[in-house]
């Protein structure tokens, strides 16, 4: 099953919708992360208003608010060489807030006085319910589903000091959508091709199935830290490829076209902007 949440035209903010028949039905629900908290009901209970097609919808950012969004660093073997690093014994974590997150067509607006600003295209995990200190099954059960991020990081700020979070969080930087494709029709560890592409040029190619942790020993680590709920999001680290690591160094642009692709899950497209030209969430 692929949801989505869709910016509604009738000003009420956003609803969650279904992609069903090749149209996205809306739902009674106001997004996807209602969705989840309501324990993940039957869709067709809570239809509610005219289907819209895929080419006329308005992306809203997947989980508008998540509770938590956890970021995974140096998770893929080829980016961690690619960065002169060894492989980790353990999961290296830091935080996003929810205004860093833009839809999946939305705008992304590089952080003012960095001129860094480097791609990083994501395998998405959301939590479908609440887990702490899971073993693994309680893991992979907890997981609701998978989309398509991309953690754009300004490089020279994320530098700063040794705590990269200022460097990651930049408002409305992070597109996440555009569907929430739930577990059962990927399985808990997917093994899908992921791109990452500036301009029609690829950046990225690699396949999920390549992450040193993967999703269910990421929510059993973290639920250990603290309690997952759902809505929930986990970023779950990037392939190599990126601009930082190139010689020589590649950064994103005013202009820059932005586009994420995950088999299976569908692709973000995002123009590059100084200044923000889409909606607030």
């Amino acid at each position: 099953m692929k949801l989505a949440t869709i910016r509604w035209s009738d000003s009420t903010g956003t609803r969650a919708a279904v992609l069903d028949g090749g149209r996205l039905h809306p739902l009674d629900l106001a997004d996807v992360g209602a969705w989840l908290e309501a324990g993940s009901p039957d869709w067709a209970q809570h239809v509610d208003g005219v289907p819209v097609e895929t080419a006329d919808a308005d992306f809203a950012p997947l989980v508008p608010r998540p509770g938590k969004i956890i970021c995974v660093g140096l998770n893929y073997r080829d980016h961690i060489l690619e960065m002169g690093r060894e492989l980790p014994e353990y999961p290296t974590l830091f935080a996003k807030f929810a205004d860093s997150l833009v839809g999946a067509r939305d705008d992304v607006v590089l952080p003012a006085g960095s001129g860094r600003v480097d791609w990083e295209g994501e395998l998405a995990v959301v939590v479908g319910r609440t887990v702490s200190h899971a073993d693994e099954d309680a893991a992979r059960d907890a997981i609701a589903g998978f989309a398509v991020s991309n953690d754009v990081s300004a490089r020279d700020f994320q530098r700063r000091t040794p705590q990269w979070l200022q460097g990651k969080t930049f408002d409305s930087t992070t597109p996440l959508g555009p569907y929430l494709v739930t577990a059962d029709e990927t399985g808990p560890e997917p093994d899908l091709t992921i791109t990452c592409s500036v301009d029609g040029a690829v950046k990225q190619q690699s396949r999920t199935s390549e992450l040193v942790f993967g999703p269910v020993e990421l929510v059993r680590y973290i639920s250990a830290i603290t309690i997952l709920r759902p809505g929930d999001v986990i970023l779950t680290g990037t392939p190599g490829g990126v601009g930082d690591g190139r010689d020589p160094k590649e950064y994103l642009r005013p202009g820059s076209v932005l586009t994420t692709t995950i088999e299976t899950l569908g692709e973000t497209e995002n123009l590059c902007t100084e200044t923000r030209t889409t909606h607030v969430h």
